[in-house]
């Protein structure tokens, strides 16, 4: 597999996602080798895994987190999405928010749990509402920085239905800050991505992040 994605010059980074260059059967195959690398994990830490009723299945278990349900933004393709054609030309901003973020720092491989908010202007097709949220989830599900997974979600939801205007807001905390290093449990981290109109119109991007501190005041 692995030599098959360097021959294609295709990258299989921690935010990648490889789903389409999974051969049949071999996701099942990865999970065998992650487990087997998991419990050689749990053995170098000097954990007996061989007696320990507590950890006997970890490795099997993690290997199944990691691949289905954690990290499922990489080895599973996008969610279906329909788009539709805007047939009544709408122009108007709207937001969708919070959706909730799980993911995980790609240095750590500790949570970042958070909310982020996406505002469109619609273009010549729209998406339902809920699907943002699958996007959201699917992009999210892989190791992460928080910086290049906002461009990832936008890149996606351009794809999905080129808008006119685009605006992500991404707040999140992060575990490698509270439950280790500088063990700050208060610290946050916020950033944002604009494209299109939000960009260039100054008074579209105000009335993003206006619509955004209105949806936060209701929290």
């Amino acid at each position: 597999m692995r030599q098959r994605l360097r021959a294609a010059g295709v990258s299989f980074f921690a935010n990648d996602n490889i789903a389409a260059h999974l051969g049949e059967g071999e996701l099942e195959a990865l999970e065998g080798e992650v487990a087997q690398q998991v419990r050689g994990l749990l053995k170098a830490l000097v954990i007996d895994v061989d007696n320990d009723h507590n950890t006997a299945e970890t490795a099997e278990r993690v290997a199944r987190m990691y691949l289905h349900e954690v990290f499922k933004g990489r080895y599973h393709p996008q969610p279906k999405v329909a788009s539709f054609p805007n047939v009544k030309e709408l122009d108007e901003i709207y937001t969708v928010g919070p959706i909730t973020v799980r993911s995980a720092c790609s240095h750590h491989l500790v949570p970042i749990l958070g909310h982020c908010w996406i505002g469109i202007q619609p273009g010549e097709r729209v998406i339902g509402l809920s699907k943002f949220s699958r996007i959201a989830d699917w992009v999210f599900s892989r190791p992460h920085i928080q910086e290049e997974a906002v461009i990832i979600l936008a890149d996606e939801i351009e794809a999905l239905c080129k808008p006119l205007g685009l605006g992500i807001v991404l707040k999140a905390q992060h575990y490698c800050m509270k439950w280790r290093g500088v063990k700050e449990p208060q610290a946050s981290m916020v950033n944002s991505v604009v494209r299109g109109s939000f960009r260039t119109s100054a008074s579209m991007k105000k009335e993003f992040f206006d619509l955004i501190r209105q949806q936060e005041s209701l929290l």
